[in-house]
């Protein structure tokens, strides 16, 4: 058995000997977290207010549903509509489980859910209330080990997103030359997804976690270098760029319900 209860491990009384707010980082991530849970959940079932030329929520992109709007997808519309029990359900929902598993599999992301939510531990120097600890080897914890598929995945969609964001540099008409706030708006996510991505531990050893000698391969350290240097601020970015996939849907779906219009600047 393992766990603070173990006969090998210290024998202290008090959950924590620090005299600090501990439990103030742990709290807010449950707050965030499940705020942008409810959110994604809402805006995935409500099918509705996610495309107005040019822009188009990442909530929906690409849309692959015949039941989309006419427009909203890059890559055509190969699905029917998805019924289940007589009930037409979103077409956000075929692709949001491939950036959902990217990010619930990221490793920053499994430290602060643990903390947060299974309080495993919830902080550092602070008592677990579990009495045995089996990490990732047992289900459901093993999927974590799916990380390096949803990052390649998460790859494709950052790619598509980008499309989207040069796609929005038109006019509604479709003319070229064009800026608008949901250009920037578009652009400042794919910029923030791709910073994610390319700081993530498995990009780093994808790049050059197997090599032996860098010697041998001057161009992938060098990439390889350039990579340790973005990890550093790993967690920066995966927390800026999750508010920037919802500012950007709150923003499209302002602009596509008419509640505001999408200022041009030329």
């Amino acid at each position: 058995m393992s766990g603070v209860f173990s006969p090998t491990r210290a024998k202290i009384k008090e959950r924590t000997l620090r005299t600090d707010r501990w439990w103030l980082q742990p709290a807010i991530t449950v707050v965030v977290l499940v705020s942008f849970i409810i959110y994604a959940t809402i805006r995935a079932f409500e099918n509705k207010y996610y495309f107005v030329e040019p822009l188009v929520s990442p909530f929906y992109s690409p849309c692959l549903s015949t039941q989309c709007v006419e427009g909203s997808s890059l890559i055509g519309q190969p699905f029917g509509r998805i019924v289940i029990f007589g009930m037409a359900l979103s077409p956000a929902l075929l692709i949001l489980i491939f950036p959902l598993g990217f990010r619930m599999t990221c490793y920053y992301y499994r430290k602060a859910y643990y903390r947060a939510f299974w309080m495993s531990p919830p902080a550092c120097a602070v008592a677990e209330p579990h009495t045995k600890y089996t990490g990732e080897t047992r289900a459901p914890l093993i999927l974590q080990n799916a990380h390096r598929w949803f990052f390649y995945a998460g790859l494709i969609f950052n790619v598509l997103l980008t499309v989207d964001a040069v796609l929005a540099f038109r006019n509604p008409e479709g003319e070229w030359g064009h800026m608008s706030v949901g250009s920037l708006v578009l652009l400042m996510n794919a910029t923030l997804l791709w910073l994610y991505s390319a700081s993530c531990h498995t990009c780093r050893h994808t790049v050059g976690g197997r090599l032996k000698h860098f010697s041998k391969h001057p161009i992938r350290y060098k990439f390889w270098s350039w990579v340790s240097v973005l990890n550093h601020y790993h967690p920066t970015f995966a927390w800026i760029s999750l508010f920037g996939v919802a500012l950007s849907d709150v923003y499209v779906r302002a602009v596509a319900s008419g509640a505001i219009t999408n200022f041009q600047f030329f």
